[in-house]
């Protein structure tokens, strides 16, 4: 009877167990059955859409490519912004997931920087590469152009790490503004007053004036900077300084005029129409008998101005090469001595007269927005952003002049906004010592780089103290460039880098 009923007990466990196990199975499938569902559901455009509150994400897909297109194939948003089954789709789907629920439910979509979340910087966080290629597995198809295929092939045998989206950033999203072609219409039909200034101005003492540029509506405001000695560079205790900014060193400059604000778009539009190469390819020279056989640029890719306005904002795009031969045309067409500024010129306009970090008040570890804590307890930056167009108050894009209030010289923009190219070749020591000259020096005697000086409006607050530093990075700012020889007037991958011009005096000023 025990043995009877010690089975009994037995078979009844392994039935409980077997039950347990089947039960088991069944939860596992409706699990996995519900999990799917909620993925699919999850991973749909309409789902997409009614969590995210970018205002005109949906409307610029349906005119994009991927959705616009002849042979009627819709690439979903999940195509593009999630990584591909198999490479990690699930964690970058719970990664992104979490973060746009986070914002829809907490943060105002009304003072979100929409302007910046379309920058290629931020873009390259949201799409992945892996989801591009395998999509687009022909790389060389018969109808590619010219340019397609040289662009492709740099793609396909560069060492660097480029990303389809440096050339195709507007295929999911369209942006009239953003397409990768040749914009030989740009600048062509500018509207311009039918007042034009017959002469320049003309300059008898060394005081501020305005220059005209004749056969132009376009006039601009050169201030008289004075002479003087200060120290350049930065001390060790500077706080957010970078090591290429000392040591610090005594130099001396003579006076000189400068540009009251960056060269702006109506400036740089007056050369361009008067000189531009419109139609050449790049190798080709062509010269105008009126205007002393200087020869201007060919025609840009895209829209140089990135659909932020023209007008009085500052001119963007252009190369180091294409700054210095407006340099060269202004020089002509004026009579004048203009020029870029050397970098002690930069700096000594730059500090107008002070000596702190900023030429106002302020502490860059304060004003800085990096690090993780400074996105929950954010510094008052009233007196920064009255001085200068940077990160924090942008909006991603350049500003006009009066956006800001003048350094103590009077001039404007000097540490943002956009940076500024400087005559000199950039070297990580060129502060030392033994190679300085410390009257007017004019940088290192050859090199590879110019020295851009000034943040822009991409810039966090430790990168437009007065001493801080920066080089030209040709290579790099020419990556999507399709062209070959690449183009020696305008960079396809940087949009935060213009210039300013000076004046030498004559001799025979008035003092």
């Amino acid at each position: 009877m025990k043995l009877y009923n010690f089975r009994k007990q037995t078979s009844n466990k392994r039935k409980v167990k077997v039950w347990f196990f089947i039960l088991g199975i069944i939860a596992c499938i409706l699990f996995l059955k519900v999990g799917e569902k909620a993925i699919s559901y999850t991973s749909s455009d309409k789902y997409c859409m009614s969590c995210h509150v970018h205002p005109v994400a949906e409307q610029n897909w349906k005119l994009s490519t991927h959705y616009n297109n002849k042979s009627g194939t819709i690439v979903h948003c999940v195509e593009c912004h999630l990584a591909p089954e198999g490479h990690g789709y699930i964690m970058t789907k719970a990664k992104h997931g979490i973060k746009d629920v986070y914002g829809y439910l907490f943060k105002d979509s009304a003072r979100i920087n929409w302007e910046g979340k379309k920058l290629l910087e931020n873009a390259k966080k949201f799409v992945y590469e892996k989801s591009c290629t395998e999509c687009h597995q022909n790389l060389f198809p018969v109808t590619l152009s010219v340019d397609g295929n040289n662009a492709h092939l740099f793609y396909s045998s560069s060492k660097e790490k480029l990303n389809c989206i440096n050339c195709h950033l507007q295929v999911g999203h369209f942006d009239k503004y953003n397409k990768h072609k040749k914009n030989t219409n740009f600048g062509v039909n500018e509207s311009a007053s039918t007042v034009l200034f017959t002469e320049a101005a003309s300059v008898e003492k060394f005081e501020n004036f305005t220059e005209k540029i004749p056969g132009t509506s376009v006039s601009f405001d050169m201030v008289a900077v004075p002479g003087g000695t200060f120290n350049m560079g930065s001390p060790d205790n500077e706080k957010k300084r970078k090591k290429d900014e000392g040591p610090v060193h005594k130099v001396t400059v003579s006076q000189f005029w400068m540009a009251r604000v960056e060269v702006t778009w109506d400036e740089y539009l007056s050369f361009f129409k008067a000189t531009s190469s419109q139609g050449r390819t790049e190798g080709q020279v062509i010269k105008n008998k009126n205007i002393d056989a200087i020869s201007g640029a060919t025609p840009p890719w895209g829209a140089p101005d990135q659909g932020w306005g023209k007008g009085q904002r500052p001119a963007i795009t252009m190369s180091w090469h294409a700054a210095n031969v407006y340099c060269q045309w202004l020089s002509k067409v004026t009579g004048k001595k203009y020029r870029l500024p050397t970098e002690a010129e930069w700096e000594y306009a730059c500090r107008g007269g002070t000596s702190s970090p900023y030429f106002f008040a302020g502490d860059p570890k304060i004003y800085s927005s990096e690090g993780f804590f400074k996105k929950i307890f954010k510094p008052d930056t009233s007196e920064i952003a009255s001085m200068v167009v940077y990160k924090v108050n942008s909006s991603s894009k350049t500003e006009e002049p009066s956006f800001v209030k003048a350094n103590p010289f009077g001039l404007k923009n000097m540490a943002g906004n956009v940076a500024e190219f400087c005559s000199d070749y950039y070297s990580a020591d060129g502060y030392k010592a033994d190679s300085l000259g410390f009257i007017n020096p004019a940088g290192p005697e050859s090199g590879q780089e110019r020295v851009i000086r000034g943040g822009s409006f991409k810039s966090d607050a430790k990168d437009v103290r007065s001493a801080s530093r920066d080089f030209t990075k040709t290579k790099s700012w020419l990556v999507t460039d399709p062209q070959m020889p690449k183009s020696i007037w305008w960079y396809s991958d940087c949009n935060d880098v213009g210039f300013r011009v000076v004046c030498e005096p004559d001799s025979s000023l008035k003092k």
